[in-house]
């Protein structure tokens, strides 16, 4: 493998892939040691773009998957690594299979700010084949995801994450770090499955409904945005406050109107079978 530095400015960063190279040697030995990657680690990097990490991975544990969508990057990586070493998968993050890879997976990423969202969305439904999950992303996107019950920034990204992960901020890296500058701020965030220990609605696929209503009229009391299913007599068995507007409450708080929600669906039909 060659030494080649993180960035020579041979490749022109694609803003079609949202691409920003992280250049400071400093914040990616930081990263890469926030990861701590080991020997028999099942890592697998979204987007290694010029490998200024991929190096540092690859260090840690010996190799790596990665997936990445431009294929001049993937000509380059190719040129570098031995496949040992680095197992290339040219493909969209949002489409790759990675279930056909070997679980448990540690997946690690500068994930794009323009597809971030969609794409932790989409490992949500990997959680069971997933260790954990490495990113740097937009400070705003990692603030909103670890946001608490009460904070403004919380959204129905920070419920649909919370219940089933653990969501911990690590550190900040400025602009300045890479090339070429973003107009932002960006944030590294670990994400680690809660399994047993997660919170399980009756009906996931309602649950996401409900969150995303709530947070669609986030201004309007709960009353007003969840009024089509929640009457009063739901918020007061579930103890929540009608007048609360959706970032005020916890994930319990949610997962228990849904839940009422559910249960007040399978007795209505339990009574129009009989």
């Amino acid at each position: 493998m060659s030494e080649s530095p993180p960035y020579s400015g041979a490749h022109r960063a694609r803003r079609r892939f949202g691409q920003n190279f992280l250049v400071d040697r400093s914040y990616i030995r930081q990263i890469a040691d926030s990861v701590n990657a080991k020997p028999g680690d099942h890592i697998v990097e979204i987007g290694p773009g010029q490998a200024a990490l991929t190096r540092e991975l690859i260090k840690d544990c010996g190799s790596i998957d990665a997936v990445e969508i431009d294929r001049d990057l993937v000509a380059r990586l190719q040129s570098e690594f031995d496949p040992a070493q680095l197992r290339l998968h040219q493909a969209d993050a949002l489409e790759f299979d990675f279930e056909s890879l070997p679980s448990p997976l540690r997946i690690v990423g500068n994930l794009p700010y323009n597809i971030s969202t969609p794409i932790l969305f989409r490992l949500c439904e990997l959680e069971s084949h997933i260790a954990d999950m490495t990113f740097m992303l937009q400070k705003e996107v990692v603030d909103r995801m670890v946001a608490k019950g009460g904070d403004d920034a919380r959204g129905r990204l920070s419920i649909m994450l919370q219940y089933r992960f653990k969501v911990e901020k690590q550190f900040d890296v400025p602009p300045s770090a890479f090339k070429p500058v973003p107009a932002v701020d960006s944030s590294i965030v670990r994400l680690t499955p809660l399994r047993e220990k997660r919170l399980r609605p009756k009906d996931e696929a309602f649950f996401a409904q409900l969150v995303t209503q709530a947070f669609t009229q986030r201004r309007k009391m709960l009353r007003k945005s969840l009024g089509q299913w929640i009457s009063n007599e739901g918020f007061e068995a579930t103890n929540v406050n009608a007048q609360a507007r959706a970032e005020e409450l916890s994930t319990e708080e949610f997962v228990a109107l849904s839940d009422w929600v559910s249960a007040q669906r399978k007795s209505e039909g339990e009574e129009d079978r009989q």
